[in-house]
């Protein structure tokens, strides 16, 4: 299907309303109005374009979205869940250009409904063309209903469930039942891959008509077999008997089974076998899948990565029309940088900056423990906001264990627009009251914080999504970054 411009005219005569406009030209009048003004947000250094064309399309067609999706023969991608959705669809992508496909993607993780427009709107020419072979989508998962009513995807991907922004997602059996509605929606058709180490991600939609794939990690990595005390999925999803674990990896990702029904982590198609540190960074993994074993190396810190990693080969199976030779793979992995706040080394002139971006209590804990791997002291920034996207309510901050970051502090400077709330958490977690500084205003915050940091010693910055960005156009602004829609 093609869509090209053709707008008509209206009878000549005074007073005559004008005949609305086609279908066709419509839909180009979007796209050209939505290319225009992602140029416009660039140029006028409005923000990167990554949402705002996405709002202008849709106003002028409220289907630009469908359309695009149907004008394209690409493969289609939706990548959703609380965490790693973007060095997921990073690492995808980046196989994908291993074996030569050309991607579309809104890779600056913009995934509400208006960064998904955008970066549809992007991909595909005014004549309805799109020359990607595959397009890639990390959607929110509050938004993913609404975008796969009108991207039917080829392949759905669950990275894991966890407790997030109550206010927006609900409890997670409420996220759950949603997902497991677009589970259910999907033909026979696609595929859905799904994360065998998460009791509840992998119980959805059983009796589903989609093809379905299970990845996680198949060796004993961590040595425990009891979740952590924030973990959520610890009960069976069938008659939520409490679970035991074989392993436990990250929260309460593992193998598990329910001692009472028998429900356990189902076979996994895509699973890792062995995990080594890597002389450099991260991890060198072995993965196996039913094409064999695939060394891979994973250039980015933490057994999350790990995750990711396996999530984006599973991916790249149901949805690549063949993998990369394992050379091409590998070269692919190995080339890949951290997605910006990613635990994203940063040199903030003579000092050291480590952003990270956390949102919830497993990816603050996992956080933590990557940073508490570190030799020295450590100098910290956290900012924190309760915006609508942010999230309103702070109280998943103490299941957050900052008790094993207090005895480690040497500066700490809170900010955000509940400094004072933040604060009193770590008053409790026991960081000394000699070290704490709040500073509500970022740009300040930072000036501070990095004040208080020796050029030898990194400052550590935990931040919320919108602090995050607000901090990182700070650093921008001075030429330490450069803006994230260009990484």
């Amino acid at each position: 299907m093609r869509f090209i411009a053709s707008y008509q005219a209206a009878e000549p005569g005074e007073g005559k309303p004008h005949v609305p406009l086609s279908a066709q030209a419509r839909f180009a009048l979007a796209l050209g109005a939505g290319k225009v003004a992602g140029t416009a947000s660039r140029m006028l250094r409005a923000g990167g374009g990554t949402s705002f064309p996405g709002t202008v399309a849709r106003r002028i067609d409220p289907r630009v979205l469908e359309k695009v999706a149907a004008a394209s023969d690409a493969r289609k991608v939706i990548v959703t869940g609380s965490n790693g959705k973007t060095t997921t669809c990073r690492m995808l992508a980046a196989l994908a250009h291993g074996g030569g496909l050309r991607v579309t993607q809104n890779r600056s993780g913009s995934n509400l409904l208006q960064g998904v427009i955008t970066a549809a709107v992007r991909g595909i020419d005014l004549r309805g063309r799109m020359d990607a072979q595959l397009l890639l989508l990390e959607v929110d998962e509050a938004t993913v209903r609404l975008v796969m009513r009108e991207v039917p995807p080829d392949t759905f991907l669950i990275t894991n469930i966890f407790r997030d922004q109550l206010d927006r997602f609900g409890e997670l059996h409420a996220m759950a039942r949603g997902l497991e509605a677009s589970i259910e929606a999907l033909p026979a058709s696609a595929t859905v891959v799904l994360n065998g180490d998460d009791p509840l991600v992998a119980s959805l939609a059983p009796r589903a008509s989609a093809r379905r794939v299970y990845f996680g990690i198949r060796t004993d990595t961590s040595g425990t077999r009891v979740p952590e005390h924030a973990a959520d999925s610890i009960r069976c999803a069938r008659c939520e008997h409490l679970l035991t674990y074989r392993a436990v990896h990250v929260s309460h990702l593992g193998d598990y089974q329910c001692p009472e029904c028998g429900y356990a982590r189902p076979g996994l198609d895509v699973a890792v076998t062995s995990i080594r540190p890597s002389p450099q960074a991260g991890s060198e993994i072995t993965i196996d899948t039913p094409a064999g074993a695939m060394p891979l190396p994973v250039p980015l810190p933490g057994l999350h990565n790990v995750y990711n990693a396996v999530a984006a080969l599973a991916g790249a199976m149901a949805s690549l029309p063949s993998l990369p030779e394992a050379a091409q793979a590998q070269r692919a992995m190995a080339s890949l940088r951290t997605a910006f706040g990613r635990l994203e080394e940063i040199k903030a002139g003579e000092r050291q900056v480590v952003l990270a971006f956390v949102k919830n209590p497993t990816s603050y804990n996992t956080t933590l423990h990557e940073v508490l791997r570190r030799p020295g002291r450590k100098h910290v920034l956290a900012a924190h906001s309760n915006t609508v996207v942010d999230g309103e309510d702070f109280a998943w901050l103490w299941d957050v264990d900052l008790e094993r970051l207090a005895p480690e502090l040497a500066s700490l400077v809170i900010s955000g627009t509940r400094a004072e709330e933040v604060a009193l958490r770590f008053r409790y977690a026991g960081a000394p009251p000699e070290v704490m500084r709040v500073v509500p205003g970022r740009p300040a915050a930072l000036h501070a914080a990095l004040t208080q940091a020796p050029p030898d010693e990194a400052l550590y910055i935990f931040a919320g999504y919108t602090p995050m960005r607000e901090l990182r156009g700070v650093m921008q602004r001075r030429g330490w970054v450069p803006p994230s829609w260009e990484e």
